[in-house]
């Protein structure tokens, strides 16, 4: 049932009162400059809450606590970390409903068909963690008669994570469950503009790791990020968010010879061979376009198959068909359980997406559905509705750029080499999509293609256990898989021994 007010704050259960965002050596505290930040309802720009700001002595603060917290939490058994881990995935899936509402009223993301999902999915996350975190092996080396040898996989210290707005606690999730389950302490950052579905997390962490193992810090990235990310305690940085601001946290890193794991920005290509537009099979692959373009999360997605190339044979079916679909979608308040898609997250980002699409139709970009939205000062809330533009080409400053919104580029194509050519002309390599009933078009062309996270006649969102990250510029490193936890958040210690 919809239950909608003129006040969000009456719709959704906020953290409890008192709580600020800053969780340090196990305590709740506030800023110690005193300074806060609103936390604003994209979808009828109201505020919900207030947090505190962290600076550099709260920084300071949590790293310290989480130092000092890890000689004896690296000492911990794994599977004892991993119980803890799981325990806190029990209590999200018990809370999800009230985490996912928050989720929504703060992130402008569709109750029904993406906070509730990323929810009970970052409660998976935890419980996989869970369970898996005992398989940090090493191994044994035979060097001869009389020799020893034998390597071991040792947590790195104090991990810096920071998380965006866009998919805040899935991302938290991840971020707890690989450095805490490899022996690591953690000091979180979730982005300014949607932290308070995570501090409800911290909530239910709060008595459940021992003091200063598991830390937040709420703030804006130049406040609290950057001096995160340049603390010469913090051994490694995990961050998650656009490439220019990625940069600036591996220079930081780099300065001190710390690790870091970067997982930025794409432009994903989405590929459709004729077969795939079938008539058994062309309603899977419109569907797979749909959510490979991430329309239900508006578009701001780093995966979104933002460039769509359909094989000419099959041009006008396929767009047919997509237009149909894309048009059927109610955008609208986040939290009403009737709308597939909600709102961008606030003005800037709004402003810039339509810039984008304003320029797109000015230089002559053919609109197959969609608008030019008011202005933001205009606007009741952030609701552009999905744009598909054609009669562009690779070259266009809207097929090659992010734009983090609802804009898809549609362009055909009939020579195989030419379209894997387009495909990896830019300089991202996070995602692919590809469309074929061919396996062995499907292993040929997903060869050929730059990019670390390819899906075939699918277009769903990372599964615990599944090797994640970027190529090129799309960042370094992968997550969610064990091995990736284990590379990422650990290093090899060798030991041989004259026996």
């Amino acid at each position: 049932m919809n239950t909608l007010t003129g006040n969000v704050a009456t719709e959704i259960v906020l953290p409890k009162a008192g709580i600020t965002g800053l969780l340090i050596n196990g305590e709740w505290s506030s800023p110690t400059k005193g300074k806060t930040l609103d936390v604003e309802n994209p979808s009828r720009r109201t505020k919900i809450a207030t947090i505190g700001a962290s600076d550099v002595d709260d920084v300071n603060a949590a790293v310290a606590a989480a130092s000092a917290a890890f000689p004896k939490w690296r000492r911990l058994a794994s599977r004892a970390r991993g119980a803890l881990l799981t325990e806190l995935g029990n209590r999200v899936t018990a809370n999800a409903e009230e985490i996912a509402r928050v989720l929504a009223a703060e992130s402008g993301n569709a109750l029904r068909t993406q906070s509730r999902p990323e929810v009970l999915g970052a409660a998976e996350v935890l419980r996989y963690y869970g369970g898996v975190v005992a398989e940090q092996k090493g191994e044994t080396l035979p060097l001869g008669p009389g020799i020893f040898s034998y390597s071991t996989r040792e947590p790195l210290g104090v991990v810096g994570a920071i998380i965006p707005w866009n998919s805040p606690v899935v991302l938290a999730a991840v971020k707890i469950g690989m450095a805490l389950g490899t022996g690591n302490t953690l000091v979180l950052k979730p982005a300014e503009d949607a932290p308070l579905a995570v501090i409800k997390i911290a909530e239910l962490a709060a008595d459940l790791f021992p003091a200063g193992v598991f830390n937040v810090v709420t703030g804006t990235g130049l406040d609290a990020g950057a001096p995160l990310s340049a603390h010469p305690n913090v051994a490694k940085v995990s961050f998650t968010g656009s490439l220019e601001v990625g940069k600036l946290v591996s220079h930081a890193v780099a300065d001190r010879i710390a690790r870091s794991t970067l997982e930025l920005g794409g432009k994903s290509p989405c590929i459709v061979y004729p077969d795939a537009a079938s008539p058994e099979h062309i309603e899977a692959t419109v569907t797979g376009i749909v959510n490979a373009m991430r329309f239900a999360r508006q578009g701001q997605s780093c995966t979104a198959g933002s460039r769509l190339y359909v094989h000419r044979e099959v041009w006008e079916p396929v767009m047919t068909k997509l237009v149909a679909k894309v048009r059927e979608m109610k955008i609208g308040d986040a939290l009403d359980e009737s709308n597939d898609i909600g709102a961008i997250i606030n003005a800037e980002r709004y402003s810039e997406v339509r810039a984008f699409i304003e320029e797109a139709i000015n230089n002559g970009a053919t609109v197959l559905t969609g608008a030019l939205p008011p202005k933001a000062e205009d606007a009741k809330g952030f609701f552009p509705e999905p744009v598909i533009f054609s009669g562009v080409n690779n070259s266009w400053r809207v097929t090659r750029e992010e734009v983090f919104g609802p804009v898809l580029v549609a362009i055909p194509w009939t020579d195989e080499d030419e379209v894997l050519k387009w495909a990896n002309d830019t300089v991202y390599g996070l995602a692919a999509y590809v469309f074929t009933n061919d396996l062995t078009t499907a292993m040929r062309v997903t060869e050929r293609i730059d990019a670390g996270w390819l899906q075939v006649n699918r277009a769903g969102g990372q599964i615990p256990g599944m090797s994640y990250g970027g190529a090129k510029q799309s960042g370094i490193g992968s997550e969610y898989s064990i091995e990736g936890a284990l590379e990422a958040y650990t290093s090899r210690k060798s030991v041989t021994i004259n026996v």
